[in-house]
């Protein structure tokens, strides 16, 4: 079986500077946006997708210069995050100041839903994190705090309630039947909850080497109805290190994503195999059996993402 088109190169990323209402505000302007598997929740046309097959989840990524920042928005299903490449500080509330985290290379961040979240790159060199994102449709759309929807319109960029965008700059209007998207209430935001760090933390975010030493025998099941992050977003995620990494994989019921945050690995399977980099990432069909091992010596991990087919939505514990 030929999985060529079904691994994504991190070399061959293709990314996007026009995917959300913020692309032209200051300090968020750099950005860049890539969808990977799924077609995610940008609201460009001008978003590559380079993978397009369902899998009951999202993956993307996004890249950052330093100072780069991603606007307070919210997601109807699962959004969580792994530091690739960087050091970022992620932060949450009404306008960002109700709690924040730093994450450096490996971490992972589990963003409860219904709460505004946004982040920036605060490293010295462009970074990258990875998503994953709950849901073939990804919940449907981004959310976005009433301040980035005016000050995007600002600088010449109107979203629509069709979802799309709309560049004024490039006299672009809205199309006969489409309104820009409204506000939302004050009744609507007062809903939201503000949680503090102390009670973000624990919950919700994962450091690498403590996965590390737990992966030490078996993969660390980090976010899944028995994961350190319980949850049950419609995907489970496995974090795997050399000790761990075992034998055959039997085959799964769904799609399984592969994507190494250290080291090279070799995935073998009946009639192939491929080697994995940092950035890169594979997508293993349904009903096959692979084997997944470091290729070269020093520090290994990876994370396997895996389809649950439990029904995408809000934050949960199982």
């Amino acid at each position: 079986m030929d999985l060529s088109d079904r691994i994504v190169r991190y070399g061959e990323l293709q990314p996007c500077k026009t995917a959300f209402i913020d692309a032209h505000t200051p300090g968020s302007d750099q950005k860049e946006n890539f969808t990977i598997i799924g077609g995610g929740v940008s609201e460009s046309p001008d978003q590559h997708v380079h993978i397009s097959i369902p899998h009951g989840f999202n993956i993307g990524a996004a890249g950052q210069p330093p100072r780069c920042r991603n606007s307070l928005h919210d997601h109807h299903t699962a959004e969580a995050f792994f530091v690739l490449s960087g050091r970022w500080r992620f932060f949450w509330g009404r306008w960002g100041t109700a709690g924040e985290v730093v994450l450096e290379a490996g971490d992972i961040f589990n963003i409860p839903t219904g709460i505004f979240r946004g982040f920036e790159n605060i490293g010295t060199d462009y970074g990258m994190i990875m998503a994953i994102l709950g849901g073939d449709d990804a919940g449907g759309g981004v959310m976005w705090a009433p301040q980035v929807i005016e000050d995007a319109r600002a600088h010449g960029l109107v979203l629509g309630d069709d979802g799309k965008l709309y560049d004024t700059k490039r006299q672009q209007r809205l199309p006969e039947g489409v309104n820009p998207m409204p506000l939302m209430s004050d009744e609507e935001l007062a809903k939201r909850p503000e949680p503090t760090t102390a009670e973000v933390l624990p919950n919700h975010v994962a450091r690498y080497w403590d996965m590390v030493a737990l992966a030490d025998r078996t993969p660390c099941k980090v976010i899944g109805a028995t994961g350190l992050l319980k949850d049950r977003p419609g995907f489970e995620v496995d974090f795997i290190t050399r000790p761990s990494a075992g034998g055959e994989q039997p085959a799964a019921p769904h799609p399984t994503v592969l994507m190494p945050v250290t080291g090279h690995w070799r995935v073998d399977w009946a009639d192939g195999h491929a080697i994995l980099a940092p950035g890169d990432t594979m997508s293993v069909p349904e009903n096959l059996s692979y084997r997944v091992a470091p290729s070269m010596t020093g520090d290994a991990a990876l994370y396997r993402i895996t389809g649950t087919g439990d029904p995408a939505g809000p934050t949960r514990v199982a």
